[in-house]
Protein backbone atom coordinates (compact mmCIF):
# COMPACT_ATOMS: atom_id res chain seq x y z
CA UNK A 1 0.00 0.00 0.00
CA UNK A 2 1.38 3.35 -0.98
CA UNK A 3 2.02 5.61 1.98
CA UNK A 4 0.94 9.22 1.72
CA UNK A 5 0.18 12.28 3.77
CA UNK A 6 -3.52 12.98 3.48
CA UNK A 7 -3.43 16.24 5.36
CA UNK A 8 -0.65 18.25 6.86
CA UNK A 9 -1.71 21.43 8.64
CA UNK A 10 -0.26 23.47 11.47
CA UNK A 11 0.31 21.19 14.43
CA UNK A 12 -1.68 18.25 12.98
CA UNK A 13 -0.44 15.27 10.97
CA UNK A 14 -2.82 12.65 9.60
CA UNK A 15 -0.90 9.66 8.28
CA UNK A 16 -2.05 6.59 6.36
CA UNK A 17 -0.34 3.32 5.60
CA UNK A 18 1.55 1.27 8.14
CA UNK A 19 3.83 4.15 9.08
CA UNK A 20 4.97 7.44 7.69
CA UNK A 21 8.23 7.26 5.77
CA UNK A 22 11.08 7.47 8.27
CA UNK A 23 13.57 10.26 7.97
CA UNK A 24 17.16 9.32 7.28
CA UNK A 25 18.78 8.43 10.59
CA UNK A 26 21.88 10.21 11.82
CA UNK A 27 25.09 8.20 11.57
CA UNK A 28 25.12 7.86 15.34
CA UNK A 29 21.83 8.24 17.16
CA UNK A 30 22.15 10.40 20.27
CA UNK A 31 21.30 9.18 23.74
CA UNK A 32 18.15 10.85 25.05
CA UNK A 33 17.33 11.61 28.69
CA UNK A 34 13.96 13.19 29.40
CA UNK A 35 13.84 14.82 32.84
CA UNK A 36 10.23 15.31 33.92
CA UNK A 37 9.52 16.96 37.27
CA UNK A 38 6.19 16.65 39.07
CA UNK A 39 4.28 19.87 39.90
CA UNK A 40 7.30 22.13 39.33
CA UNK A 41 6.21 25.69 38.69
CA UNK A 42 7.57 27.84 35.87
CA UNK A 43 9.38 30.14 38.31
CA UNK A 44 10.59 27.41 40.68
CA UNK A 45 14.08 27.39 39.13
CA UNK A 46 16.87 29.93 39.19
CA UNK A 47 17.09 30.23 35.42
CA UNK A 48 13.48 31.47 35.42
CA UNK A 49 13.98 33.92 38.26
CA UNK A 50 13.54 32.14 41.57
CA UNK A 51 15.56 33.78 44.33
CA UNK A 52 14.69 31.61 47.32
CA UNK A 53 14.99 28.15 45.73
CA UNK A 54 18.54 27.14 44.80
CA UNK A 55 19.11 25.24 41.56
CA UNK A 56 22.80 25.71 40.64
CA UNK A 57 23.11 22.45 38.69
CA UNK A 58 19.98 23.10 36.67
CA UNK A 59 21.05 26.69 36.06
CA UNK A 60 24.46 25.62 34.76
CA UNK A 61 22.91 23.05 32.47
CA UNK A 62 20.29 25.55 31.26
CA UNK A 63 23.11 27.98 30.43
CA UNK A 64 24.54 25.32 28.09
CA UNK A 65 21.12 24.75 26.52
CA UNK A 66 18.22 26.41 24.76
CA UNK A 67 15.63 27.71 27.24
CA UNK A 68 12.04 27.78 26.01
CA UNK A 69 10.11 30.75 27.33
CA UNK A 70 6.69 29.54 26.16
CA UNK A 71 6.61 25.84 26.92
CA UNK A 72 3.27 24.30 27.85
CA UNK A 73 1.97 21.12 29.39
CA UNK A 74 -1.05 19.72 27.55
CA UNK A 75 -3.01 19.77 30.81
CA UNK A 76 -2.91 21.52 34.16
CA UNK A 77 -2.82 18.16 35.98
CA UNK A 78 -0.51 15.17 35.74
CA UNK A 79 -1.79 12.08 33.91
CA UNK A 80 -3.10 13.81 30.77
CA UNK A 81 0.22 15.59 30.23
CA UNK A 82 2.13 12.34 30.77
CA UNK A 83 -0.08 10.61 28.21
CA UNK A 84 0.58 13.42 25.72
CA UNK A 85 4.32 13.13 26.29
CA UNK A 86 4.21 9.41 25.56
CA UNK A 87 2.02 9.63 22.45
CA UNK A 88 2.35 13.06 20.83
CA UNK A 89 -1.43 13.35 21.05
CA UNK A 90 -3.71 15.74 22.89
CA UNK A 91 -5.31 14.37 26.07
CA UNK A 92 -8.76 15.03 24.60
CA UNK A 93 -7.97 12.75 21.68
CA UNK A 94 -6.60 10.01 23.95
CA UNK A 95 -9.54 10.33 26.35
CA UNK A 96 -7.43 10.94 29.46
CA UNK A 97 -8.39 14.42 30.63
CA UNK A 98 -7.94 14.19 34.41
CA UNK A 99 -5.46 12.54 36.76
CA UNK A 100 -5.74 8.76 36.99
CA UNK A 101 -6.67 7.25 40.35
CA UNK A 102 -4.44 4.51 41.72
CA UNK A 103 -5.82 1.24 43.03
CA UNK A 104 -5.34 2.28 46.63
CA UNK A 105 -7.47 5.38 45.93
CA UNK A 106 -10.40 3.36 44.52
CA UNK A 107 -13.01 1.61 46.62
CA UNK A 108 -11.92 -1.98 47.34
CA UNK A 109 -9.04 -1.46 44.89
CA UNK A 110 -11.26 -2.57 42.02
CA UNK A 111 -10.22 -1.05 38.68
CA UNK A 112 -12.76 -1.33 35.89
CA UNK A 113 -14.19 0.73 33.07
CA UNK A 114 -16.13 3.61 34.66
CA UNK A 115 -19.61 4.71 33.54
CA UNK A 116 -19.66 7.29 30.73
CA UNK A 117 -20.42 10.22 33.05
CA UNK A 118 -19.95 11.36 36.60
CA UNK A 119 -23.24 12.66 38.00
CA UNK A 120 -21.74 15.36 40.26
CA UNK A 121 -24.57 15.87 42.81
CA UNK A 122 -25.42 19.52 43.43
CA UNK A 123 -23.60 20.63 40.27
CA UNK A 124 -25.04 21.80 36.98
CA UNK A 125 -23.24 19.38 34.67
CA UNK A 126 -22.57 15.73 34.19
CA UNK A 127 -18.92 15.35 33.27
CA UNK A 128 -17.09 12.63 31.31
CA UNK A 129 -15.61 9.92 33.51
CA UNK A 130 -11.84 9.63 33.35
CA UNK A 131 -10.38 6.18 32.57
CA UNK A 132 -8.10 4.31 34.94
CA UNK A 133 -5.39 3.65 32.33
CA UNK A 134 -3.87 4.65 29.01
CA UNK A 135 -4.85 2.06 26.40
CA UNK A 136 -2.11 -0.27 25.23
CA UNK A 137 -3.14 0.55 21.66
CA UNK A 138 -1.50 3.94 22.10
CA UNK A 139 2.00 3.96 20.64
CA UNK A 140 4.68 5.50 22.82
CA UNK A 141 8.00 7.18 22.18
CA UNK A 142 9.71 4.15 23.71
CA UNK A 143 8.05 1.76 21.27
CA UNK A 144 9.11 3.92 18.34
CA UNK A 145 12.71 4.39 19.48
CA UNK A 146 13.11 0.65 20.04
CA UNK A 147 12.73 0.24 16.27
CA UNK A 148 15.91 2.32 15.97
CA UNK A 149 17.88 0.11 18.31
CA UNK A 150 17.44 2.11 21.51
CA UNK A 151 17.51 0.64 24.97
CA UNK A 152 14.50 2.16 26.73
CA UNK A 153 14.08 2.74 30.45
CA UNK A 154 11.49 4.41 32.63
CA UNK A 155 12.44 5.59 36.13
CA UNK A 156 10.07 7.19 38.64
CA UNK A 157 6.51 8.37 38.28
CA UNK A 158 4.32 6.79 35.58
CA UNK A 159 0.72 7.46 36.67
CA UNK A 160 -0.89 5.99 33.55
CA UNK A 161 -2.59 2.91 34.91
CA UNK A 162 -2.25 -0.22 37.07
CA UNK A 163 -0.17 -3.37 36.59
CA UNK A 164 -1.23 -4.33 33.08
CA UNK A 165 -0.47 -0.79 31.88
CA UNK A 166 2.93 -0.25 33.44
CA UNK A 167 5.86 1.09 31.35
CA UNK A 168 7.13 -2.40 30.49
CA UNK A 169 3.80 -2.95 28.69
CA UNK A 170 4.32 0.26 26.72
CA UNK A 171 7.72 -0.25 25.15
CA UNK A 172 10.14 0.19 28.04
CA UNK A 173 12.81 -2.48 28.48
CA UNK A 174 13.23 -1.58 32.14
CA UNK A 175 10.86 0.00 34.65
CA UNK A 176 12.14 1.30 37.99
CA UNK A 177 9.48 2.79 40.22
CA UNK A 178 6.78 3.37 37.64
CA UNK A 179 3.31 2.35 38.83
CA UNK A 180 -0.23 3.70 39.13
CA UNK A 181 0.76 5.88 42.09
CA UNK A 182 0.63 9.58 41.37
CA UNK A 183 2.65 10.48 44.44
CA UNK A 184 4.64 8.79 47.19
CA UNK A 185 2.92 8.20 50.49
CA UNK A 186 6.36 8.67 52.07
CA UNK A 187 9.53 10.13 50.52
CA UNK A 188 11.77 8.22 52.93
CA UNK A 189 12.76 4.57 52.69
CA UNK A 190 10.85 2.23 53.14
CA UNK A 191 8.43 4.61 51.36
CA UNK A 192 5.29 3.19 52.94
CA UNK A 193 2.37 4.37 55.05
CA UNK A 194 -0.61 2.34 56.26
CA UNK A 195 0.44 -0.58 54.11
CA UNK A 196 0.68 1.43 50.88
CA UNK A 197 4.01 1.64 49.07
CA UNK A 198 5.59 1.34 45.65
CA UNK A 199 5.06 -2.15 44.22
CA UNK A 200 8.40 -2.08 42.40
CA UNK A 201 10.87 -0.19 44.59
CA UNK A 202 12.25 -2.43 47.31
CA UNK A 203 13.53 -0.72 50.46
CA UNK A 204 17.30 -0.36 50.43
CA UNK A 205 18.51 1.98 53.17
CA UNK A 206 16.13 3.17 55.87
CA UNK A 207 15.65 6.93 55.82
CA UNK A 208 17.07 7.39 52.31
CA UNK A 209 15.25 10.10 50.36
CA UNK A 210 13.41 8.91 47.28
CA UNK A 211 15.15 11.29 44.89
CA UNK A 212 18.58 10.07 46.07
CA UNK A 213 17.45 6.52 45.43
CA UNK A 214 16.12 7.27 41.94
CA UNK A 215 19.26 9.25 41.17
CA UNK A 216 21.40 6.22 42.00
CA UNK A 217 19.18 4.02 39.85
CA UNK A 218 19.61 6.42 36.92
CA UNK A 219 23.39 6.42 37.25
CA UNK A 220 23.48 2.63 37.35
CA UNK A 221 21.32 2.34 34.23
CA UNK A 222 23.56 4.77 32.32
CA UNK A 223 26.74 2.93 33.28
CA UNK A 224 25.26 -0.47 32.39
CA UNK A 225 23.88 0.59 29.01
CA UNK A 226 26.37 3.19 27.82
CA UNK A 227 27.55 1.12 24.85
CA UNK A 228 24.29 1.47 22.86
CA UNK A 229 21.88 4.36 22.30
CA UNK A 230 19.53 4.74 25.24
CA UNK A 231 16.30 6.59 25.91
CA UNK A 232 15.63 7.18 29.60
CA UNK A 233 12.34 8.63 30.78
CA UNK A 234 13.45 10.02 34.16
CA UNK A 235 10.31 11.14 35.99
CA UNK A 236 10.97 12.58 39.44
CA UNK A 237 8.25 12.34 42.09
CA UNK A 238 9.36 15.67 43.53
CA UNK A 239 7.97 18.19 44.14
CA UNK A 240 4.53 16.63 44.52
CA UNK A 241 2.98 16.49 47.96
CA UNK A 242 3.45 15.22 50.63
CA UNK A 243 6.18 17.77 51.17
CA UNK A 244 9.05 15.84 52.75
CA UNK A 245 12.75 16.69 52.67
CA UNK A 246 15.94 16.02 54.57
CA UNK A 247 15.82 17.87 57.90
CA UNK A 248 19.30 19.40 57.55
CA UNK A 249 18.36 20.89 54.16
CA UNK A 250 15.06 22.20 55.50
CA UNK A 251 16.89 23.85 58.40
CA UNK A 252 19.14 25.73 56.02
CA UNK A 253 16.18 27.22 54.18
CA UNK A 254 14.39 28.01 57.43
CA UNK A 255 17.37 30.19 58.30
CA UNK A 256 17.49 31.84 54.90
CA UNK A 257 16.08 35.32 54.26
CA UNK A 258 12.86 35.35 52.25
CA UNK A 259 13.01 37.82 49.36
CA UNK A 260 9.65 37.25 47.66
CA UNK A 261 6.51 35.12 47.91
CA UNK A 262 8.32 31.79 47.47
CA UNK A 263 8.94 31.00 51.14
CA UNK A 264 8.28 27.33 51.92
CA UNK A 265 11.47 25.81 53.34
CA UNK A 266 10.44 22.16 52.85
CA UNK A 267 9.46 22.79 49.23
CA UNK A 268 12.75 24.60 48.67
CA UNK A 269 14.65 21.66 50.13
CA UNK A 270 12.82 19.25 47.83
CA UNK A 271 13.86 21.36 44.85
CA UNK A 272 17.45 21.25 46.10
CA UNK A 273 17.26 17.43 46.27
CA UNK A 274 16.05 17.45 42.66
CA UNK A 275 18.88 19.77 41.66
CA UNK A 276 21.42 17.53 43.38
CA UNK A 277 20.09 14.59 41.37
CA UNK A 278 20.54 16.51 38.12
CA UNK A 279 24.08 17.43 39.15
CA UNK A 280 24.86 13.77 39.77
CA UNK A 281 23.46 12.90 36.35
CA UNK A 282 25.66 15.46 34.58
CA UNK A 283 28.74 14.30 36.48
CA UNK A 284 28.04 10.71 35.44
CA UNK A 285 27.62 11.62 31.78
CA UNK A 286 30.87 13.56 31.87
CA UNK A 287 32.73 10.73 33.59
CA UNK A 288 31.51 8.29 30.95
CA UNK A 289 32.28 10.73 28.08
CA UNK A 290 28.61 10.76 27.07
CA UNK A 291 27.75 14.47 27.26
CA UNK A 292 28.75 15.13 23.64
CA UNK A 293 26.19 12.68 22.29
CA UNK A 294 23.32 12.99 24.75
CA UNK A 295 20.19 15.12 24.45
CA UNK A 296 18.77 16.24 27.79
CA UNK A 297 15.24 17.64 27.93
CA UNK A 298 13.97 19.27 31.11
CA UNK A 299 10.22 19.81 31.64
CA UNK A 300 7.38 19.72 34.18
CA UNK A 301 4.00 18.00 33.93
CA UNK A 302 1.90 20.97 35.10
CA UNK A 303 2.19 24.22 36.96
CA UNK A 304 3.19 24.60 40.59
CA UNK A 305 0.62 23.94 43.29
CA UNK A 306 -0.52 27.21 44.84
CA UNK A 307 0.27 27.15 48.55
CA UNK A 308 3.58 25.32 48.61
CA UNK A 309 4.87 27.69 45.93
CA UNK A 310 4.04 30.87 44.03
CA UNK A 311 4.01 31.09 40.24
CA UNK A 312 3.92 34.90 40.19
CA UNK A 313 3.94 36.79 37.87
CA UNK A 314 1.92 34.01 36.30
CA UNK A 315 -1.65 33.72 37.51
CA UNK A 316 -2.80 30.84 39.72
CA UNK A 317 -1.37 27.32 39.46
CA UNK A 318 -1.95 23.59 39.13
CA UNK A 319 -5.41 22.65 37.87
CA UNK A 320 -6.31 26.12 36.61
CA UNK A 321 -6.48 27.25 32.96
CA UNK A 322 -4.27 30.25 33.65
CA UNK A 323 -0.59 30.42 32.77
CA UNK A 324 0.45 29.35 36.26
CA UNK A 325 -1.29 26.02 35.68
CA UNK A 326 0.04 25.13 32.24
CA UNK A 327 3.26 27.05 31.50
CA UNK A 328 6.40 25.06 32.31
CA UNK A 329 10.15 25.51 32.77
CA UNK A 330 11.90 23.87 29.84
CA UNK A 331 15.33 23.60 28.29
CA UNK A 332 17.00 21.29 25.78
CA UNK A 333 20.71 20.46 25.87
CA UNK A 334 22.39 19.05 22.76
CA UNK A 335 26.05 19.83 22.24
CA UNK A 336 27.14 20.92 18.75
CA UNK A 337 23.51 21.39 17.70
CA UNK A 338 22.13 23.85 20.23
CA UNK A 339 24.08 27.04 20.83
CA UNK A 340 24.57 27.47 24.59
CA UNK A 341 22.70 30.30 26.25
CA UNK A 342 20.00 30.64 23.58
CA UNK A 343 16.31 31.28 24.24
CA UNK A 344 13.23 30.48 22.21
CA UNK A 345 9.91 32.32 22.38
CA UNK A 346 7.94 30.03 20.04
CA UNK A 347 5.10 28.33 21.96
CA UNK A 348 5.71 24.58 22.23
CA UNK A 349 3.77 21.85 23.99
CA UNK A 350 4.24 18.41 25.52
CA UNK A 351 2.61 16.90 22.42
CA UNK A 352 5.67 18.00 20.41
CA UNK A 353 8.25 15.72 22.02
CA UNK A 354 7.31 12.44 20.31
CA UNK A 355 7.44 13.76 16.73
CA UNK A 356 10.60 15.69 17.55
CA UNK A 357 12.45 12.65 18.90
CA UNK A 358 11.24 10.58 15.96
CA UNK A 359 12.60 13.17 13.54
CA UNK A 360 15.96 13.28 15.33
CA UNK A 361 16.38 9.50 15.42
CA UNK A 362 14.76 8.64 12.09
CA UNK A 363 11.99 6.65 13.76
CA UNK A 364 8.77 6.41 11.77
CA UNK A 365 5.65 8.08 13.08
CA UNK A 366 2.73 5.74 13.82
CA UNK A 367 -0.33 5.42 11.59
CA UNK A 368 -2.63 7.70 13.50
CA UNK A 369 -3.23 11.37 14.12
CA UNK A 370 -0.23 12.99 15.76
CA UNK A 371 -1.14 16.39 17.17
CA UNK A 372 2.39 17.54 17.94
CA UNK A 373 4.99 18.69 15.46
CA UNK A 374 8.73 18.31 15.07
CA UNK A 375 10.31 21.31 16.81
CA UNK A 376 13.91 20.23 16.25
CA UNK A 377 14.48 23.01 13.66
CA UNK A 378 14.26 25.43 16.58
CA UNK A 379 17.25 23.73 18.19
CA UNK A 380 19.55 24.96 15.41
CA UNK A 381 18.05 28.45 15.37
CA UNK A 382 15.69 28.04 12.44
CA UNK A 383 12.36 29.81 12.44
CA UNK A 384 9.05 28.02 12.80
CA UNK A 385 5.56 29.37 12.45
CA UNK A 386 3.50 29.61 15.60
CA UNK A 387 0.51 27.28 15.62
CA UNK A 388 -2.60 27.25 17.84
CA UNK A 389 -2.42 25.19 21.03
CA UNK A 390 -5.46 23.66 22.73
CA UNK A 391 -6.51 22.35 26.13
CA UNK A 392 -9.67 20.57 27.32
CA UNK A 393 -10.53 19.86 30.95
CA UNK A 394 -14.21 18.74 31.12
CA UNK A 395 -14.20 18.16 34.89
CA UNK A 396 -14.89 19.84 38.19
CA UNK A 397 -11.97 20.18 40.56
CA UNK A 398 -11.79 20.93 44.27
CA UNK A 399 -12.29 24.65 44.75
CA UNK A 400 -13.67 26.93 42.09
CA UNK A 401 -12.61 25.07 38.95
CA UNK A 402 -15.43 24.14 36.59
CA UNK A 403 -15.06 22.47 33.16
CA UNK A 404 -13.12 24.52 30.64
CA UNK A 405 -11.35 24.53 27.28
CA UNK A 406 -8.57 26.84 26.04
CA UNK A 407 -7.04 28.01 22.82
CA UNK A 408 -3.80 29.94 22.52
CA UNK A 409 -3.41 31.42 19.03
CA UNK A 410 -0.46 33.76 18.64
CA UNK A 411 -0.49 36.12 21.60
CA UNK A 412 -4.20 35.60 22.22
CA UNK A 413 -5.59 33.18 24.76
CA UNK A 414 -9.27 32.35 25.13
CA UNK A 415 -10.64 30.41 28.10
CA UNK A 416 -14.08 28.90 27.56
CA UNK A 417 -16.02 27.97 30.68
CA UNK A 418 -18.93 25.51 30.62
CA UNK A 419 -20.57 26.82 33.78
CA UNK A 420 -20.99 30.38 35.00
CA UNK A 421 -19.12 32.98 32.95
CA UNK A 422 -18.68 32.12 29.30
CA UNK A 423 -15.26 33.42 28.24
CA UNK A 424 -12.07 35.11 29.32
CA UNK A 425 -9.71 36.66 26.78
CA UNK A 426 -6.11 37.75 27.34
CA UNK A 427 -3.27 39.17 25.28
CA UNK A 428 -0.30 37.28 26.72
CA UNK A 429 2.31 39.51 25.12
CA UNK A 430 0.96 42.53 26.97
CA UNK A 431 -0.47 40.80 30.02
CA UNK A 432 1.49 37.76 31.17
CA UNK A 433 -0.34 37.86 34.52
CA UNK A 434 -3.76 37.59 32.85
CA UNK A 435 -5.06 40.48 34.90
CA UNK A 436 -7.05 42.26 32.14
CA UNK A 437 -9.93 40.25 30.73
CA UNK A 438 -10.71 41.60 27.24
CA UNK A 439 -13.64 39.31 26.42
CA UNK A 440 -16.29 42.02 26.67
CA UNK A 441 -14.32 44.65 24.79
CA UNK A 442 -13.27 42.37 21.91
CA UNK A 443 -16.32 40.23 21.03
CA UNK A 444 -15.16 39.62 17.44
CA UNK A 445 -11.87 38.20 18.69
CA UNK A 446 -13.75 35.95 21.11
CA UNK A 447 -16.02 34.74 18.32
CA UNK A 448 -13.11 33.97 16.00
CA UNK A 449 -11.11 32.08 18.61
CA UNK A 450 -14.15 30.20 19.87
CA UNK A 451 -14.91 29.02 16.35
CA UNK A 452 -11.38 27.60 16.03
CA UNK A 453 -11.67 26.02 19.47
CA UNK A 454 -15.00 24.38 18.71
CA UNK A 455 -13.70 23.03 15.40
CA UNK A 456 -10.74 21.50 17.22
CA UNK A 457 -12.96 19.95 19.91
CA UNK A 458 -14.96 18.22 17.18
CA UNK A 459 -11.85 17.05 15.30
CA UNK A 460 -10.32 15.66 18.50
CA UNK A 461 -13.59 13.90 19.38
CA UNK A 462 -13.38 15.56 22.79
CA UNK A 463 -15.85 14.29 25.35
CA UNK A 464 -17.96 17.18 26.57
CA UNK A 465 -19.78 17.95 29.81
CA UNK A 466 -23.58 17.89 29.43
CA UNK A 467 -26.42 19.49 31.31
CA UNK A 468 -28.48 17.23 33.53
Amino acid sequence: MKEEIISCSAGLLILTGAVAKAQEAPKENPNIIFLLVDDLGWRDVGFNGSCFYETPNLDRLAARSMVFNNAYAACAVSSPTRASLQTGRYPARIGITDWIRAKFQVKDGIIETPPPYEENPDRKLKTPSNPYWMDLEEITTAELLKTRGYFTCHIGKWHLGPDDYYPEKQGYDLNIGGSDMGQPVNYFDPYDRDGVSFPNIKPRREGEHLEDRLSDELVQVIRQHKDRPFFINMCYYSVHTPLMAKPETVDRYEAKNRTDDQTNAVYAAMIEHLDDAVGKLVNTLEEEALMDNTIIIFFSDNGGLVGPTSNSPLRSGKGYPYEGGIKEPMFVYWKNVIQPGTKCDVPVCSIDFLPTLCAITGAALPDRIIDGRDISPLFSGRKMKQVPLYWHFPHYRVGDIVPYSIIRDGNWKLIKWYEGRSFELYNLRKDISESRDLAESKPSRVKKLNRKLEEWLVSAEARMPVEK
